[in-house]
């Protein structure tokens, strides 16, 4: 269940000694981030920010994520588990979550097959910063300035060389074709500000219809 500060208190403190597990998880792929711990008060904190707040046990004392480094986590919404003893912080990561430079605290890819997906995410975050801040001789920030029109165009162009890569070329020009109309998508969604999100949680809806719908059959 999503989480509201008014119910901090409710939640299970007195199992683990006033803190609790959080698990944080980016909050467009799903992709697992790290593990940390809350305390009443870093909870408060979180809530009061609007970025993600730790109590280091090591330390004995909160920090805030990325205070330092300027990797810090945007929390889009908490959540606490069935038995109100863990939470799940949704978040967006602004650079590495992990303090050894890489994405995730668990390796350089997120493990399973999770990976494409959360970076996809990471890829709508670069999107994202491109077009609010248009640096010099970014191709990103050029394409969107000229419009959802001409994106839209440049996104049929793509989808045309994929087509004829299929049926004419080498797998490897499959793949780059592919990857090209996929990064022009992804921009055409930014610029209408949707993401690919949007589009899995279609896919998912049509899916969970046909499940359905043949169980009904049956």
């Amino acid at each position: 269940m999503i989480l509201q500060e008014s119910a901090i208190d409710s939640l299970a403190w007195d199992k683990q000694d006033g803190l609790l597990p959080a698990i944080v998880q980016h909050a467009r792929s799903g992709a697992v981030l790290m593990l940390a711990y809350m305390d009443r008060e870093a909870l408060r904190a979180t809530f009061a920010r609007g970025r993600a707040v730790f109590y280091s046990r090591s330390r004995r004392q909160l920090w805030e994520k990325g205070q330092g480094s300027g990797h810090t986590l945007q929390v889009s919404s908490i959540h606490a588990d069935c038995d109100g003893d863990t939470l799940l912080v949704r978040a967006l990561p602004a650079g590495p979550a992990c303090h050894l430079g890489t994405p995730t605290c668990f390796g350089t890819e997120p493990a399973g097959d999770s990976w494409p997906s959360a970076f996809f995410g990471e890829l709508e975050q670069i999107i994202d910063s491109r077009l609010a801040h248009s640096p010099e001789g970014s191709y990103t920030a050029r394409l969107h300035a000229r419009g959802v029109r001409h994106v839209a165009q440049k996104v049929g162009e793509e989808a045309l060389e994929v087509a004829l890569a299929a049926v004419c070329e080498p797998d490897d020009r499959l793949i780059a074709e592919s990857a090209d109309l996929l990064f022009h998508l992804l921009v055409l969604l930014r610029g209408r500000g949707m993401g690919i999100g949007a589009v899995a949680a279609e896919l998912r809806a049509r899916h969970a219809d046909r499940e359905r719908h043949a169980a009904d059959s049956r």
